[in-house]
């Protein structure tokens, strides 16, 4: 049997849709640790046992394999920036949130979704991670929707809801498509650019839809989840939907694909429009995790399109 495409790897890894934790312990000495991580799972009930996944050349190694446990922080729908602050490089990652110590002697983050206090169990060879078995020594709930992540982006639960909310007035939907080359952007009469939108999703062969504007621009896509629910100054409720590009647009229609890093944001006349597509390039710059790849602390999925380890 051939060894597996790393990228081709990830890429499959990435379409299992997970939520997002903050794995938290302290040294011997007291000092507090934490990373974000999506290799997280329930193992038993009887005894009580989970596990999380930590790469072998994550700084935070030591101290979670010598320590006496962990606490699993599951992150609510809000707190994106406490992932991306336990993913980054910062020294102090606990100063910007409150927390307190659980049962077990382990920080727990103030609303967090739920949160289980460990201890530790054994740890497991994994390869180039190792799986950290905690038994569960307390645990609560809030009853907050959980943060998700799927394809190199979270994923807000909520936002289902909210579009439904809206339904009785009038919405208009659109969706940011990105493949390997960038993502997909239209050109109007004036030249300026704009995610493809209509007034519904609809089908290939009504070119007024969303469907059937991407098949006149000959692009091949993949829509997935909500990605951004908002209401303009009109009233009118804005869907957009976050999808994987395929293929296309055909040569010579009015589209075209830009990376990420090189929107031409002078072009983008939509100003809630191009607030939204910031708000997605950050998060996807910030969300550079790799699951059972591994960045420098633990594992989100990586970007598809992030080809570098931390």
């Amino acid at each position: 049997m051939s060894t597996p495409d790393p990228r081709e790897l990830r890429n499959a890894l990435g379409a299992f849709l997970t939520g997002v934790t903050v794995v938290t312990t302290r040294t011997v000495g007291g000092e507090r640790r934490g990373f974000t991580a999506n290799s997280f799972t329930s193992v038993s009930l009887d005894p009580p046992l989970v596990l999380v996944c930590l790469a072998t050349t994550s700084s935070n190694h030591a101290a979670f394999t010598e320590g006496d446990g962990f606490a699993i922080n599951v992150l609510a729908e809000e707190q994106r920036e406490v992932a991306a602050r336990f993913a980054s490089r910062v020294e102090d990652r606990f100063g910007a949130g409150a927390w307190a110590d659980g049962p077990a002697g382990h920080p727990v983050l103030d609303g967090a979704a739920s949160w289980f206090d460990c201890t530790l169990e054994r740890t497991i060879d994994g390869g180039d991670h190792v799986i950290l078995l905690g038994r569960v020594q307390g645990f609560a709930t809030t009853g907050a929707n959980p943060l998700g992540y799927l394809r190199g982006s979270y994923v807000t639960p909520s936002l289902a809801q909210d579009a439904l909310a809206h339904a009785g007035g009038p919405t208009r939907v659109g969706a940011i498509l990105e493949g390997r080359a960038g993502i997909l952007l239209v050109e109007d009469e004036d030249g300026q650019l704009n995610l493809p939108m209509a007034g519904t999703l609809g089908s290939d062969d009504d070119p007024s839809t969303l469907y059937g504007r991407l098949h006149g621009l000959g692009v091949q896509s993949e829509l997935g989840f909500l990605y951004a629910v908002y209401e303009d100054v009109k009233g009118t409720t804005w869907v957009f939907h976050r999808g994987e590009l395929l293929d296309g647009p055909h040569p010579g229609r009015r589209a075209l694909v830009v990376r990420p890093e090189e929107l031409p944001w002078e072009r983008i006349g939509d100003a809630a429009v191009a607030s939204m597509l910031r708000r997605y390039v950050a998060e996807r710059a910030q969300a550079r995790f790799g699951v059972y790849v591994g960045d420098a602390e633990a594992g989100l999925v990586r970007p598809i399109h992030d080809t570098t380890d931390a």
